[in-house]
């Protein structure tokens, strides 16, 4: 029998899925990645080998996820066009990885996901999956004909799943999709396919309505060093958080209280199609803020806009799929080492939705306060900077006297 890896959830679609490749004679080996979401996963492991996989993985990624991902992409301010953390996005290279992982410790040549023919993550597990084993077979149920002639909607996966005895904890549709891990929940969807159309505020697991958040700030001192975050302090309680893993859920936690990491927007997937997600990102909001102010105290000007400048590329490339790839090899290296002196302490207050910076100090700062008043010997000379304008005003002259010449007035 061919041995085949499925990504697997627990869910409706993913059961069935399991169900219909050992029906084709496939050995399915199921594979539960722990990313922080909010799971019973021995319920899980339970339900997998009563639908007939002969094995289950459940792997605790959670400490790899915030280390390695997170924190690679809090270095280069990874942003999707202006708005989007890259939550899911992040998520899915550690996932595919260790998928292949045990795909060749268990001597298996194919992988499998449950993941639909219309959105991005079919693109980042495969393109994942491709780059870390070239030679691997993927097996995509939701772009095979037969799988889709033979289930063409949700009824009949419940009428699979009832005739296989596979458990199906609700018959009931969702309104709308979520998907959980650490670093954040995406809602999408169903009634939230239309844009004008306000989410429900029981929809949201992760942080407080701002309305309901507390009406005292809670002020915090996060450190980083060399881009990293090494600690945590709540300066009201005095609480301090070190290890990554517990500082990064501690700010989930504070940073949910105070209703923080909210956003509702329309992006634009790597397949083509705009579509309407919502999301809850409290813990990384908070780093990201505390992260890009440091860097304005600790980087040099040249670097910070050559950073800013590649961002947009960096966030494209994690959210189209592209972790596993030369290009993210070469924008991380870069961002690594202009990492190098980002140390120090930034400040701020969380508030009722809000991330306010009140302050910062950094022991690399390139903020010279007696520079910066001129009154340092040695330093800025004024008058210097009358040759400076005139030389960087040879072009506008030449300029003004090209539209003369042709006739077009300022």
């Amino acid at each position: 029998m061919e041995k085949v890896v499925l990504a697997y959830s627990g869910g409706l679609d993913t059961s069935v899925i399991a169900k219909w490749l050992i029906e084709k004679g496939y050995e399915v080996i199921a594979y539960v990645a722990d990313v922080g979401q909010q799971e019973d996963f021995e319920e899980i492991k339970d339900k997998a080998l009563a639908v007939g996989c002969s094995k289950v993985f459940v792997e605790d990624l959670k400490e790899e996820f915030v280390t390695d991902y997170i924190f690679t992409a809090l270095k280069g301010s990874a942003m999707y066009e202006g708005r989007y953390l890259l939550g899911t996005s992040i998520a899915r290279p550690i996932i595919a990885k260790r998928q292949v992982e045990i795909a060749k410790k268990e001597g298996a040549n194919a992988v499998a996901h449950g993941a639909t023919g219309k959105g991005n993550d079919q693109v980042r597990f495969e393109l994942s999956c491709y780059a870390l084993m070239p030679t691997v077979k993927v097996i995509a149920p939701w772009k095979d004909p037969e799988f889709l002639a033979q289930f063409k909607g949700r009824t009949d996966l419940l009428n699979y799943a009832e005739k296989h005895g596979i458990p199906v904890e609700a018959t009931k549709k969702a309104p709308y999709s979520m998907d959980a891990n650490l670093m954040h929940i995406s809602y999408e969807a169903g009634i939230l396919e239309d844009p004008k159309m306000s989410p429900p505020q029981d929809m949201f697991k992760m942080t407080k309505s701002p309305q309901d958040a507390p009406d005292k700030g809670t002020n915090l001192a996060i450190h980083f060093k060399d881009g990293l975050p090494t600690k945590v302090v709540n300066q009201d309680s005095g609480k301090t958080v070190e290890k990554p893993l517990e500082l990064f859920m501690y700010l989930n936690e504070v940073a949910g209280e105070n209703g923080v990491g909210r956003i509702d927007i329309v992006e634009n997937r790597y397949v083509g199609i705009k579509s309407r997600g919502v999301y809850e990102t409290p813990g990384g909001t908070v780093l990201w803020k505390a992260h890009q102010d440091l860097e304005t105290i600790a980087m040099d000007k040249e670097v910070f806009r050559l950073k800013e400048s590649l961002m947009p590329r960096f966030a494209e490339l994690i959210y189209n799929g592209y972790w596993f790839s030369p290009e993210m090899d070469f924008l991380v290296a870069a961002f690594n080492k202009s990492q190098e002196a980002v140390n120090g302490v930034v400040y701020l207050q969380l508030y009722k939705g809000n991330v306010t910076v009140i302050g910062r100090e950094s022991e690399s700062s390139l903020y010279d306060p007696e520079l910066s008043s001129m009154d340092i010997e040695g330093g800025y000379n004024q008058k210097d900077a009358e040759g400076f304008i005139k030389i960087n005003a040879i072009r506008l002259k030449a300029h003004n006297v090209i539209l003369k010449k042709v006739g077009i007035t300022q």
